[in-house]
Protein backbone atom coordinates (compact mmCIF):
# COMPACT_ATOMS: atom_id res chain seq x y z
CA UNK A 1 0.00 0.00 0.00
CA UNK A 2 3.15 2.30 1.15
CA UNK A 3 4.88 1.62 -2.65
CA UNK A 4 1.17 2.41 -4.77
CA UNK A 5 0.80 6.10 -2.90
CA UNK A 6 4.49 7.01 -2.81
CA UNK A 7 4.69 5.98 -7.23
CA UNK A 8 2.03 8.75 -7.81
CA UNK A 9 3.46 11.13 -6.02
CA UNK A 10 6.53 10.61 -7.36
CA UNK A 11 5.34 10.35 -10.94
CA UNK A 12 3.54 13.95 -9.99
CA UNK A 13 6.81 15.31 -8.76
CA UNK A 14 8.99 14.27 -11.83
CA UNK A 15 5.81 16.06 -13.94
CA UNK A 16 6.17 19.14 -11.94
CA UNK A 17 10.41 19.52 -11.92
CA UNK A 18 10.54 21.33 -15.42
CA UNK A 19 8.09 24.48 -14.06
CA UNK A 20 9.93 24.21 -10.40
CA UNK A 21 13.54 24.48 -12.72
CA UNK A 22 11.89 27.69 -14.75
CA UNK A 23 10.47 29.23 -10.92
CA UNK A 24 13.63 28.47 -9.03
CA UNK A 25 15.39 29.92 -12.42
CA UNK A 26 13.46 33.01 -12.51
CA UNK A 27 13.65 34.16 -8.74
CA UNK A 28 17.71 33.57 -8.73
CA UNK A 29 18.03 35.33 -12.21
CA UNK A 30 16.23 38.10 -10.61
CA UNK A 31 18.73 38.96 -8.11
CA UNK A 32 21.77 37.54 -9.92
CA UNK A 33 21.15 38.99 -13.60
CA UNK A 34 19.84 41.76 -13.60
CA UNK A 35 22.90 43.96 -13.79
CA UNK A 36 24.61 42.04 -16.42
CA UNK A 37 21.28 41.93 -18.73
CA UNK A 38 20.88 45.43 -19.03
CA UNK A 39 21.33 48.52 -21.37
CA UNK A 40 24.77 49.29 -19.84
CA UNK A 41 25.97 46.24 -20.58
CA UNK A 42 25.01 46.59 -24.20
CA UNK A 43 26.23 49.98 -24.35
CA UNK A 44 29.82 48.67 -23.19
CA UNK A 45 30.26 46.01 -25.48
CA UNK A 46 28.59 46.84 -28.40
CA UNK A 47 31.81 47.46 -30.39
CA UNK A 48 32.91 43.72 -29.68
CA UNK A 49 29.29 42.61 -30.39
CA UNK A 50 29.45 44.09 -33.89
CA UNK A 51 32.77 42.94 -34.71
CA UNK A 52 31.65 39.00 -33.53
CA UNK A 53 28.47 39.35 -35.98
CA UNK A 54 30.38 40.80 -38.72
CA UNK A 55 33.09 37.62 -38.72
CA UNK A 56 30.42 35.26 -37.35
CA UNK A 57 26.82 36.23 -39.08
CA UNK A 58 25.20 32.81 -38.88
CA UNK A 59 26.98 31.91 -35.40
CA UNK A 60 26.11 34.91 -34.23
CA UNK A 61 21.96 34.83 -35.19
CA UNK A 62 22.21 31.17 -33.57
CA UNK A 63 23.60 32.26 -30.54
CA UNK A 64 21.32 35.20 -30.24
CA UNK A 65 18.48 33.10 -30.54
CA UNK A 66 19.62 30.63 -28.28
CA UNK A 67 20.36 33.20 -25.87
CA UNK A 68 16.77 35.10 -26.33
CA UNK A 69 14.85 31.53 -25.84
CA UNK A 70 16.57 31.14 -22.45
CA UNK A 71 16.27 34.49 -20.99
CA UNK A 72 11.89 34.00 -22.19
CA UNK A 73 11.66 29.99 -21.22
CA UNK A 74 13.13 30.80 -17.41
CA UNK A 75 12.19 34.52 -17.41
CA UNK A 76 15.08 36.00 -16.52
CA UNK A 77 15.31 39.65 -16.58
CA UNK A 78 16.78 41.01 -20.15
CA UNK A 79 13.75 40.32 -22.48
CA UNK A 80 13.69 44.19 -23.51
CA UNK A 81 17.51 44.38 -23.45
CA UNK A 82 17.47 41.22 -25.75
CA UNK A 83 14.70 42.37 -28.17
CA UNK A 84 16.53 45.50 -28.67
CA UNK A 85 19.92 43.65 -29.16
CA UNK A 86 18.23 42.28 -31.91
CA UNK A 87 17.61 45.30 -33.77
CA UNK A 88 21.05 46.65 -32.79
CA UNK A 89 22.95 43.43 -34.63
CA UNK A 90 20.77 42.95 -37.15
CA UNK A 91 18.43 45.68 -38.04
CA UNK A 92 14.54 45.64 -37.97
CA UNK A 93 13.46 43.39 -40.34
CA UNK A 94 15.59 40.50 -39.68
CA UNK A 95 15.83 41.60 -35.84
CA UNK A 96 12.50 41.06 -35.23
CA UNK A 97 11.50 38.16 -37.12
CA UNK A 98 14.30 36.45 -34.45
CA UNK A 99 13.05 38.56 -31.66
CA UNK A 100 9.58 36.76 -32.34
CA UNK A 101 10.84 33.53 -33.15
CA UNK A 102 12.73 33.13 -30.40
CA UNK A 103 10.23 34.61 -27.52
CA UNK A 104 7.50 32.46 -29.20
CA UNK A 105 9.56 29.24 -29.00
CA UNK A 106 10.71 30.20 -24.80
CA UNK A 107 6.90 30.75 -24.55
CA UNK A 108 5.74 27.54 -25.61
CA UNK A 109 9.09 25.64 -23.18
CA UNK A 110 6.83 27.56 -20.26
CA UNK A 111 3.24 26.20 -21.87
CA UNK A 112 4.42 23.05 -22.03
CA UNK A 113 6.53 22.76 -18.41
CA UNK A 114 3.53 24.37 -16.59
CA UNK A 115 0.73 22.29 -18.60
CA UNK A 116 2.72 19.56 -18.26
CA UNK A 117 3.25 20.05 -14.65
CA UNK A 118 -0.32 21.13 -13.35
CA UNK A 119 -2.23 22.23 -16.22
CA UNK A 120 -3.89 18.82 -16.34
CA UNK A 121 -4.82 18.90 -13.30
CA UNK A 122 -6.17 22.39 -13.03
CA UNK A 123 -8.01 21.93 -16.00
CA UNK A 124 -9.96 19.03 -14.19
CA UNK A 125 -10.71 21.37 -11.37
CA UNK A 126 -12.22 24.23 -13.38
CA UNK A 127 -13.76 22.40 -15.46
CA UNK A 128 -15.77 20.09 -12.68
CA UNK A 129 -16.31 23.56 -10.82
CA UNK A 130 -19.22 25.46 -10.70
CA UNK A 131 -20.63 29.18 -9.95
CA UNK A 132 -18.13 32.04 -10.84
CA UNK A 133 -15.10 30.20 -12.30
CA UNK A 134 -17.02 28.03 -14.34
CA UNK A 135 -18.40 30.68 -15.60
CA UNK A 136 -15.10 32.36 -16.33
CA UNK A 137 -13.47 29.04 -17.73
CA UNK A 138 -16.28 28.72 -19.58
CA UNK A 139 -16.23 32.32 -21.21
CA UNK A 140 -12.43 31.62 -22.02
CA UNK A 141 -13.05 28.29 -24.43
CA UNK A 142 -15.63 30.20 -26.12
CA UNK A 143 -13.62 32.89 -26.99
CA UNK A 144 -9.66 31.33 -26.70
CA UNK A 145 -8.52 32.83 -29.60
CA UNK A 146 -9.55 36.20 -29.29
CA UNK A 147 -8.57 36.07 -25.41
CA UNK A 148 -5.30 34.69 -26.40
CA UNK A 149 -4.75 37.74 -28.49
CA UNK A 150 -5.63 40.06 -26.31
CA UNK A 151 -2.83 39.17 -23.20
CA UNK A 152 -0.60 39.50 -26.03
CA UNK A 153 -1.58 42.79 -27.24
CA UNK A 154 -2.18 44.28 -23.90
CA UNK A 155 0.86 45.69 -22.37
CA UNK A 156 -0.05 45.51 -19.26
CA UNK A 157 -0.51 41.68 -19.13
CA UNK A 158 2.81 40.24 -17.67
CA UNK A 159 4.53 38.00 -20.21
CA UNK A 160 5.11 35.23 -17.92
CA UNK A 161 1.57 35.24 -16.83
CA UNK A 162 0.58 35.53 -20.45
CA UNK A 163 2.16 31.96 -21.05
CA UNK A 164 1.10 30.13 -17.81
CA UNK A 165 -2.96 31.22 -18.09
CA UNK A 166 -3.26 29.22 -20.91
CA UNK A 167 -1.36 26.47 -20.11
CA UNK A 168 -3.75 26.28 -17.22
CA UNK A 169 -6.34 26.64 -18.82
CA UNK A 170 -6.14 23.68 -21.14
CA UNK A 171 -5.68 25.89 -24.42
CA UNK A 172 -4.71 23.64 -27.23
CA UNK A 173 -0.80 24.29 -28.21
CA UNK A 174 -1.08 25.18 -31.89
CA UNK A 175 -3.47 27.87 -30.93
CA UNK A 176 -1.10 29.19 -27.86
CA UNK A 177 1.74 28.94 -30.59
CA UNK A 178 -0.13 31.13 -33.67
CA UNK A 179 -1.26 33.68 -31.00
CA UNK A 180 1.76 34.00 -29.38
CA UNK A 181 4.12 34.41 -32.58
CA UNK A 182 1.44 37.25 -34.30
CA UNK A 183 0.14 38.84 -30.49
CA UNK A 184 3.56 39.81 -29.76
CA UNK A 185 4.47 40.59 -33.03
CA UNK A 186 3.18 44.87 -33.31
CA UNK A 187 5.41 45.45 -30.00
CA UNK A 188 8.30 43.21 -30.90
CA UNK A 189 8.77 45.04 -34.01
CA UNK A 190 8.53 48.71 -32.33
CA UNK A 191 10.85 47.79 -30.09
CA UNK A 192 13.15 45.92 -32.23
CA UNK A 193 13.19 49.53 -34.43
CA UNK A 194 14.35 51.54 -31.03
CA UNK A 195 17.06 48.78 -31.10
CA UNK A 196 17.77 49.26 -35.03
CA UNK A 197 18.51 53.24 -33.96
CA UNK A 198 20.97 52.50 -30.99
CA UNK A 199 24.00 53.16 -32.58
CA UNK A 200 23.10 56.98 -32.81
CA UNK A 201 21.78 56.67 -29.14
CA UNK A 202 25.30 55.56 -27.85
CA UNK A 203 26.86 58.13 -30.30
CA UNK A 204 25.29 60.92 -28.15
CA UNK A 205 25.34 59.37 -25.10
CA UNK A 206 21.99 58.95 -24.57
CA UNK A 207 19.54 55.44 -23.25
CA UNK A 208 16.77 54.65 -25.59
CA UNK A 209 13.41 56.07 -25.79
CA UNK A 210 11.06 52.65 -24.05
CA UNK A 211 7.89 54.57 -23.67
CA UNK A 212 7.40 54.97 -27.66
CA UNK A 213 4.90 52.57 -28.05
CA UNK A 214 2.63 55.14 -25.87
CA UNK A 215 3.44 57.41 -28.95
CA UNK A 216 0.19 58.29 -30.50
CA UNK A 217 1.25 57.14 -34.34
CA UNK A 218 2.01 53.26 -31.85
CA UNK A 219 -0.45 53.59 -29.68
CA UNK A 220 -3.45 54.12 -32.04
CA UNK A 221 -2.74 51.25 -34.02
CA UNK A 222 -1.80 48.87 -31.13
CA UNK A 223 -5.52 50.26 -29.56
CA UNK A 224 -7.21 49.08 -32.90
CA UNK A 225 -5.68 45.37 -32.97
CA UNK A 226 -6.65 44.96 -29.25
CA UNK A 227 -10.56 46.22 -30.55
CA UNK A 228 -10.19 44.08 -33.58
CA UNK A 229 -9.83 40.49 -30.75
CA UNK A 230 -12.68 41.86 -28.72
CA UNK A 231 -15.03 42.38 -31.34
CA UNK A 232 -16.00 37.99 -31.49
CA UNK A 233 -16.45 38.51 -28.13
CA UNK A 234 -18.32 42.12 -28.13
CA UNK A 235 -20.48 40.45 -30.84
CA UNK A 236 -21.43 37.22 -28.98
CA UNK A 237 -22.31 39.16 -25.70
CA UNK A 238 -24.55 41.31 -27.77
CA UNK A 239 -26.36 38.14 -29.64
CA UNK A 240 -26.18 36.45 -26.63
CA UNK A 241 -28.69 39.54 -24.92
CA UNK A 242 -30.36 39.57 -28.34
CA UNK A 243 -31.20 35.78 -27.68
CA UNK A 244 -32.20 36.22 -23.66
CA UNK A 245 -34.62 38.98 -25.14
CA UNK A 246 -36.92 36.17 -27.42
Amino acid sequence: MHQDQTKPQKSALLRRLPLIAILVAAAVGAFTLRDYLSFDTLRDNREALLAFRDDNYLLTALGFMAAYVVIVAFSLPGATIATLTGGFLFGTVLGASLNVTSATIGATLIFLAARHGLGAQLGTKLESSSGVVKRIKDGIDANQWSMLFLIRLVPAVPFFLANLVPAFMQVPLYRFVISTFFGIMPGAIVFTSVGAGLGEVFERGETPDLGIIFAPHILFPLLGLIVLALMPILYKAVTGKKDLLK
